[in-house]
């Protein structure tokens, strides 16, 4: 899907206030409610905006440690069953397949370094896991971000 400008001005509005009602956008931008709305629809519907919901600190709630664990799986039943498995631990926050030396790459917290060894159990105790190595993140330079790929997307 493409966007343009005012698609771009809206999702920038929204994430940096991302209370601001649909009436307060269409003020700000200077354009009807129902433009804001019906663009809002559809860049939902087409998977643009995927979600309303709070972004959550995982620090904040305790978990200090960020690593990034590489997953070796055996290749007999393929990578959805394992990552079902793995999404049921809550400290796996995403996981991808991926090219490389391994097959999967998940990205995890935990409360330290004696929790993440826990989790990491928990990830090598999934039936397919063969084996991971674990990277830790020290700092976050740049994080989780959208909004330069929206504005260069939309023009």
């Amino acid at each position: 899907m493409t966007i343009d400008h005012l698609d771009a001005q809206l999702v920038a509005l929204l994430a940096a206030e991302p209370r601001i009602g649909v009436l307060e956008c269409s003020r700000r931008l200077n354009v009807a409610r129902g433009t804001v709305q019906a663009r809002l629809d559809r860049m939902t519907e087409k998977g643009v905006i995927t979600g309303h919901g709070p972004d959550i600190d995982p620090a904040a709630l305790g978990f200090d440690v960020t690593a990034f664990v590489t997953l070796h799986i055996r290749q007999v039943a393929g990578h959805v069953p394992v990552a079902d498995q793995l999404a049921l631990i809550p400290e796996v926050l995403e996981v991808h397949t991926i090219t490389g030396g391994g097959d999967m790459l998940c990205r995890v917290v935990a409360r330290s370094n004696a929790d993440l060894q826990r989790v990491i159990d928990l990830i090598v105790d999934v039936q397919g896991v063969v084996r991971t190595e674990s990277v830790i993140a020290l700092d976050t330079l740049v994080r989780y971000r959208t909004l330069p790929l929206v504005r260069a997307a939309g023009g």
